[in-house]
């Protein structure tokens, strides 16, 4: 079938090719598929690049969740719940004494307090550990009066990818959490979710989701 005669049938069609190929002409390094896509979503070229970034980023977080082993963390847990030991479970507003008794994907279940939101918790400890560790820390005032929400999005937050850390094991770091507290522990462990930082019996689980940063601290290597 000639052009021309392809062009009267599919007039519709036609005319959507020869947009797609003004705007690749129109904008340097946009592939035709894309242009396709932009003029079916009414994205600008910028919204796309940024929603195709997004995504990108989504799947590189998976891959570097699935490639760090939840062992350590997991096992530390299993422990507490074992020996019903009573922890501090640090809130962004409160600390509450409970122990418990089992851990969900999305949450953690109380002995008294019932489920509480993972999303919510900003540190784990040993209960008795945590009333003589705590005074000692210090803290960002500001955060402490108004705590830092955390996005539902992973990759929105600070810090949401654990492989960075991998590379600070054994080593002191330093970790700034969304309430103002700032711990400065060596790193014990690394989870896809969480980190284990202090000494072995003192140990501090920090989920990812509770730092607004991190960094080497005045003990790490170099």
């Amino acid at each position: 079938m000639k052009a021309r005669v392809w062009r009267k049938l599919h007039a519709e069609e036609a005319r959507r090719f020869d947009e797609a190929y003004q705007l690749v002409a129109s904008t340097p390094g946009l592939a035709l598929d894309d242009a396709f896509a932009l003029l079916q979503s009414g994205l600008s070229v910028e919204e796309l690049r940024a929603r195709r970034a997004r995504t990108a980023r989504r799947a590189d977080l998976r891959d570097a969740r699935r490639g760090v082993s939840a062992e350590a963390i997991e096992s530390w847990l299993a422990r507490r719940i074992q020996d019903k030991t009573a922890l501090a479970v640090v809130l962004a507003d409160r600390t509450v004494l409970d122990t418990i008794t089992a851990v969900q994907p999305l949450a953690l279940l109380l002995e008294r307090g019932g489920r509480v939101e993972k999303l919510q918790v900003v540190l784990l400890a040993d209960a008795q550990n945590w009333e003589q560790i705590q005074p000692s820390l210090p803290r960002d005032a500001r955060l402490a009066q108004r705590p830092a929400p955390v996005a539902r999005e992973p990759d929105r937050r600070p810090v949401s990818d654990p492989r960075p850390l991998l590379e600070h094991a054994s080593e002191t770091v330093r970790l700034e959490l969304r309430n103002g507290l700032v711990v400065e522990r060596k790193l014990l462990a690394v989870g896809p979710y969480d980190v284990l930082v202090g000494a072995h019996g003192d140990e501090l689980l920090v989920p990812l989701h509770a730092l607004m940063a991190w960094a080497p601290g005045a003990g790490a290597a170099g």
